[in-house]
């Protein structure tokens, strides 16, 4: 049972600032024209839910599951989100994008070590 009165629902709550700014939510937006801050940073929220994630993961880690089992279920996790909050369209050139950049080699492991993320 959910607590979440639209839980059915599959476009995801226009948030306060979303509306006050007249944005359509994250999910909603081409990609390519989510809002970076003015500088090119990346948002807080973006931000904030990464470092959960790297948390997540570190306590992972730290129980000894192994790291394909995390990735897939984090990857697994993050496809029902989108699935939920997007259009099938939008979805499909964000995972063309994550193609495009393994095929590219900016997700190669040396690069966490160039960017200091190692």
């Amino acid at each position: 049972m959910s607590l979440n009165p639209t839980a059915g629902d599959k476009r995801p709550e226009r948030t306060r600032l979303e509306q006050a700014r007249g944005e359509q939510p994250l999910g909603e937006q081409p990609l390519g024209e989510q809002p970076l801050g003015q500088d090119g940073s990346v948002p807080a929220e973006l931000s904030h839910a990464g470092a959960v994630i790297d948390k997540a993961i570190e306590y992972m880690l730290g129980e000894n599951l192994p790291p394909l089992a995390i990735a897939s279920a984090l990857l697994g996790g993050s496809l029902g989100l989108l699935a939920r909050t997007m259009d099938e369209r939008a979805m499909v050139r964000m995972l063309e994008n994550a193609i495009n950049s393994v095929r590219a080699g900016e997700l190669h492991p040396s690069n966490d070590h160039e960017a200091g993320r190692a």
